[in-house]
């Protein structure tokens, strides 16, 4: 047997070596439990934070044809429509102009007769002043106003132009109007020269 005070010296230190083992024992079991619960909290971080595939339709399972769809066609995709040019307003204005059915002229008769016509084609001046121009559709009297229109009709096949009053004659006997010459194509009276006409002075209704 040993002395008291080396009996004491070992009681305290099996003592310190137990108390030691309890508080490592404490501490591990301590680390232990903070890391199962940090482990859950990362984890679901990560689920949280993990990208998300962008196709809606990845899981759904992808359905078979049939045997009956199998033979069909595919429908065409549609082809991007294509926006109408507009037209620009001068060819507009200029569509309308040309749909605007054009004013007919409404004359009166005034005064109406039967005579004889001839015609002339020489250039010269009228009595109204102005030069004379055989291809415009005009006429000479000798008592009419001036710009009087005359509605001159062929008796022999109904032609008829109407003709302004410019000139004063003719003097010969007989006759009543000398036309220009394109006024006498139009009644087809150049072949004749002188043609029996029915005359009807106008003015405007």
């Amino acid at each position: 047997m040993g002395s008291p005070v080396r009996r004491l010296l070992q009681a305290r230190l099996r003592t310190i070596l137990i108390v030691s083992g309890a508080a490592v024992a404490v501490l591990a079991a301590g680390a232990f439990a903070l890391v199962s619960a940090d482990g859950p909290a990362e984890s679901a971080q990560a689920a949280q934070t993990a990208p998300q595939t962008s196709d809606p339709l990845a899981g759904r399972p992808r359905e078979e044809p049939t045997r009956a769809s199998r033979g069909k066609t595919r429908s065409p995709e549609p082809s991007p429509s294509k926006t109408p040019k507009k037209k620009s307003s001068k060819s507009d204005s200029q569509a309308a102009h040309l749909a605007k059915p054009e004013k007919k002229k409404h004359y009166k008769v005034v005064k109406s007769g039967s005579c004889k016509a001839s015609f002339y084609g020489e250039g010269q001046m009228t009595a109204s002043g102005e030069a004379f121009d055989p291809s415009e559709l005009t006429a000479a009297h000798k008592t009419l106003p001036m710009g009087s229109k005359v509605r001159v009709t062929n008796k022999n096949n109904d032609k008829s132009v109407i003709v302004r009053i410019n000139d004063r004659g003719p003097y010969a006997g007989g006759r009543c109007l000398d036309l220009s010459t394109a006024a006498m194509k139009k009644v087809g009276g150049t072949g004749a020269g002188i043609i029996p006409v029915r005359y009807e002075v106008l003015s405007r209704g």
